[in-house]
């Protein structure tokens, strides 16, 4: 188990230079944009614009702040994103984004397809996962953490945990109230 802490992670630019991004993490270690089997990250969304080409991978966005922004792909579709609410879509597709109101901030996972599939759910109360999850990061309040071999941690706002192989059940336990928590669930094919 390895606890991420959201201020200490390097502000990068995206794939297309549009915007910045910060990595939580990628499997396997020190992976690049073209080579990695799952990522995730957390967007600064301050314009308008186009979305970064990832062919081959399936991404998954939640809206984390902002008042949410319209994705155009370019077929016509539309989907409006609002907060907290995972929406798919494939990597290749030609995406623009349309803000809503000001800037946005967003929480991203990412999947190279053929080699892992994946989840992003949310939780807002106590949970026993029998299965584990890969990561989770505490978007408001503060959780306690308990595993099955005993590892504990407690995640505070903007915080992550990460197993690259976890194994049996997590114990979840809100400890403030309007505590909400991401969880990312990957297999590797």
């Amino acid at each position: 188990m390895k606890l991420i802490q959201f201020e200490d992670l390097p502000a990068t630019r995206w794939k297309n230079g549009g915007g910045i991004t910060r990595e939580l993490y990628s499997y396997p270690a020190a992976s690049t944009f073209d080579n990695f089997v799952w990522r995730v990250s957390i967007a600064d969304v301050s314009q308008s614009g186009a979305f970064s080409s990832f062919p081959g991978v399936d991404r998954i966005i939640t809206l984390l702040e902002g008042e949410g922004m319209q994705l155009l792909d370019d077929s016509g579709n539309h989907a409006l994103l609002s907060l907290l609410q995972p929406h798919r879509f494939r990597g290749e597709a030609q995406i623009s984004a349309r803000l809503e109101g000001g800037a946005c901030q967003d929480f991203n996972l990412m999947l190279r397809r053929g080699a892992a599939i994946g989840a992003v759910e949310i939780w807002r109360g106590d949970q026993n996962l029998p299965q584990g999850c890969n990561l989770l990061f505490c978007a408001r309040g503060r959780w306690d953490v308990l595993t099955e071999d005993g590892e504990h941690a407690t995640l505070d706002s903007r915080q992550s945990l990460v197993w690259e192989a976890p194994s049996g059940r997590v114990s979840l336990r809100s400890l403030s109230a309007g505590s909400i928590l991401i969880g990312v669930n990957i297999n590797l094919q």
